[in-house]
């Protein structure tokens, strides 16, 4: 166990980086999984933009890497336009 005052405020804020990372991972990996499944032209183009804007963000924190954010958006614009 860390014994100084800035380790113990260290590990406390990692901690709640660390759950917060995961919330808004979790969070975009669902809405991916919703565009890809979703029936219509429409509905895809609806949710389109709100993913690319939720996947930019979580590479701009570095929670995924900007090559993993570009390949996402990529096959997701592909996807979207051969419905």
């Amino acid at each position: 166990m860390a014994n100084h005052k800035s380790s113990l405020k260290r590990i406390r804020s990692n901690e709640a980086k660390r759950l917060r990372n995961r919330y808004q991972h979790k969070t975009t990996r669902n809405a991916i999984k919703k565009l890809r499944e979703a029936g219509s032209k429409e509905e895809a183009e609806a949710l389109f933009s709100g993913v690319i804007s939720m996947i930019d963000k979580l590479a701009k924190k570095n929670i995924i890497h900007a090559n993993k954010a570009a390949n996402l958006k990529s096959g997701l614009t592909k996807h979207v336009a051969s419905l």
